[in-house]
This record gives structure tokens, C-alpha cells and sequence, in this order.
């Protein structure tokens, strides 16, 4: 193909690219700001300024999840527009066939999702921690909600053994919001109740501030600061502690040695990973099936068809790589299975689709 011809076709598609992320971005920065000032807004720490910092150091691990369905919109923009143009039409009578004129799609896609997985995911990661700890500063017990789920610790110390749970995990796992330990016996009897504000790990000890401890037959106690002593080590409470969405990718490996070092198992972060290292080709997927539902020509009836035959197609092969990547998380498929399986599917079944329409 001409490279004049095959660099108008690849600007095409990133602009097309770009104007589609702008779009989602805004739209996503409205409603997330709109939903976390109802949440949060009457919070003695809540400002305006902090909520829209917060809203935007959450977008992009929000738009990570929206990355699919940004190469599938764009492509199908991108061939629509061309097609309507006739520039597709005078592309094939020239004797281009339809692997040359995607050639620049596809690598336009690819790169996309290079870009999305070393530059958004590492931004996503850092403004989600960033996030939860300006929440857990506005001074509310669900200020911050930078778990779906309380995370539980259980640590022995000596004759102690104590339950220690939080409503929020931050910077990786060693400092905790809104804590509650609750302390047993031998006999696993409940001896001592402490709720503090936060949870410090150190060397040796978590430093608990703000604490109100409760015992047996006896009134509560509020103490500045409490030492609690523990053997837990820092890498261990991060590595069982820390979300696999959390973790940058360039950081993903290390992390899954060290979780192997500890006995952990390392099937969410493994699916993570692979699902990260296969994003470019799944963009490459989407782009696939945008060419499968646009690249039939009509001068103005497309629209409709089109846009429901690429949503329906995208949308189940979204959930089927959700679903499969949720397997693959808890262990019922291996990590790269699930997270290789539907993007080899959907790339084969693409190909096959344009092979018989163009081909025959």
C-alpha cells in the first residue's frame, strides 16, 4: 500500500482514538464527581478543590477498564467516516485490498494498547493510591473506600493473638484507616477491643493512633497513641494485602515472585499480568470486529446496523474475557488461559469473518 495512503488511514484512526478518550474521559470525570459529592460531601474535610483532585486521580483507572471499548468505538468511527467519504471505495478500486488498508488500524490499535498498559495502568496505579489516602484524610469512617472488601490481618505475638481489620488499605498495605484489632487468649476468648483512626506499620510494631480500648467489665479507655508489637514484616502485609489493579504492570513480576516467596497464590496478580501483556492484541480483536460490521458500504442506512452489530460483539466478548479473567483469578482456569483464550478466540473468529466477506 502506498504510505502516503497509509499514514492519512493511521491519523485518521488516532484522532479518532483521541477525540473518543477526551469524550469518555469528560463524561466519566461528571459522573464520578457528581456520585463521590453525594457520598462524601458533608465531610468535615471535604472541599472542592479536594474532590475534584480526587475525582481526577480516579479517572484513569476507570478509563483502563473502558480501553476495549474505545478501540472498538474508534475503529468503527473511523471506517463509517471513511466509508461515507467513498475514500474506502476509491481505496479498493485501486487495487488495495482490505489486510492492506486495516494494516494501519491494526498497528494503530496495537499501539494503543502498548501505550495503555505502560503509561495509563502505571498512572492508573498511583492516582488510585493517591485517591484513597486523600479520602481517608476527610475524617469519616467510609471516607475512603480503597477496598471493595475489609481487609482481616491475623498476627501472634508472644501469648496475644490478635485480629486486626481496616476500612481502607493505603501506600501498599502498611498504613491502615479506621481500624478495629480485636484481641484474644489461649482459649480464644475476646480480652480487648481497640478502634483507632489509623494503623502505622514499623519496625516491629503498628502504631496505632487515636485509639478507643474497650475491655471486659470495664469502661472505655481513649489513649494518643498505642505501640501494638508485631512479627508481621512489611513486604508480607503488602503482598497479602495489595490489589493485583493496583500494581503497576512493570511492578507485576516482581511482586508475584515475592507473593510465591511468602506461600501466597498468585493467581489474580498472574491473571493480571497476562491480561495486560494481551491487551494490545485484544485492542487488535475490537478493531477486527469494527471492520467486520463497517466495512460493507451504504451511503447513508449503516449507521444503525452498524453501531448495534459492534456494541453486541464487543460487549460479549468484554464479558466473556471478564468472566474468563475472573475464573483465572481464583484459580478454577491457569492465569494464562484465561487471559490469553479469549483474545486468541476473538482475533481467529475476526480473521475468519473477513477472509469470507472479502474473499469469499
Amino acid at each position: 500500500m502506498i504510505p502516503t495512503l497509509g499514514f492519512y488511514f493511521f491519523r485518521r484512526y488516532i484522532t479518532t482514538t483521541i477525540w473518543f478518550l477526551l469524550g469518555i474521559f469528560s463524561l466519566i470525570f461528571i459522573i464520578d464527581f457528581s456520585e463521590m459529592s453525594n457520598r462524601v460531601g458533608v465531610l468535615p474535610g471535604y472541599t472542592l478543590t479536594s474532590g475534584l483532585i480526587v475525582t481526577a486521580l480516579r479517572i484513569p483507572m476507570i478509563l483502563m477498564q473502558t480501553v476495549p471499548f474505545v478501540a472498538l468505538f474508534a475503529g468503527m468511527a473511523a471506517l463509517i467516516s471513511l466509508n461515507r467519504r467513498y475514500e474506502l471505495v476509491v481505496t479498493r478500486a485501486a487495487g488495495i485490498s482490505v489486510w492492506q488498508f486495516l494494516r494501519p488500524f491494526v498497528i494503530g490499535a496495537f499501539l494503543f494498547g502498548v501505550m495503555a498498559v505502560l503509561a495509563i495502568n502505571p498512572i492508573a496505579a498511583w492516582g488510585a493510591k493517591k485517591a484513597g489516602e486523600l479520602e481517608a484524610s476527610w475524617g469519616a469512617s467510609n471516607a475512603a473506600r480503597a477496598e471493595t472488601a475489609v481487609p482481616w490481618l491475623r498476627q501472634i505475638h508472644g501469648n496475644d493473638q490478635a485480629i486486626i481489620g481496616a476500612k481502607a488499605v493505603l501506600d501498599g498495605g502498611t498504613r491502615l484507616a479506621n481500624v478495629t484489632v480485636i484481641h484474644f487468649d489461649p482459649d480464644g476468648r475476646i480480652v480487648l477491643r481497640q478502634d483507632a483512626d489509623s494503623a502505622t506499620l514499623e519496625d516491629g510494631y503498628w502504631l496505632l493512633k487515636n485509639v478507643h480500648e474497650t475491655r471486659n467489665g470495664e469502661l472505655p479507655v481513649r489513649l494518643d497513641e498505642v505501640q501494638l508489637r508485631t512479627n508481621l514484616k512489611r513486604e508480607f502485609v503488602q503482598e497479602s494485602l495489595e490489589k493485583p489493579e493496583s500494581i503497576p504492570f512493570l511492578s507485576l513480576g516482581r511482586k508475584i515472585e515475592a507473593a510465591k516467596s511468602f506461600g501466597f497464590p498468585t493467581d489474580a496478580m498472574e491473571t493480571q499480568f497476562h491480561s495486560l501483556l494481551s491487551l494490545p492484541l485484544l485492542l487488535v480483536a475490537m478493531t477486527l470486529i469494527a471492520a467486520c460490521v463497517s466495512l460493507k458500504f451504504s451511503r447513508f442506512n449503516q449507521s444503525r446496523a452498524v453501531i448495534l452489530g459492534g456494541i453486541l460483539s464487543g460487549f460479549m466478548l468484554y464479558v466473556v474475557t471478564v468472566l474468563v479473567k475472573a475464573f483465572g483469578s481464583s484459580g478454577v482456569v491457569p492465569p494464562f488461559v484465561a487471559a490469553w483464550l479469549p483474545v486468541v478466540v476473538a482475533m481467529s473468529l475476526g480473521a475468519t469473518i473477513l477472509l469470507h466477506q472479502e474473499d469469499g
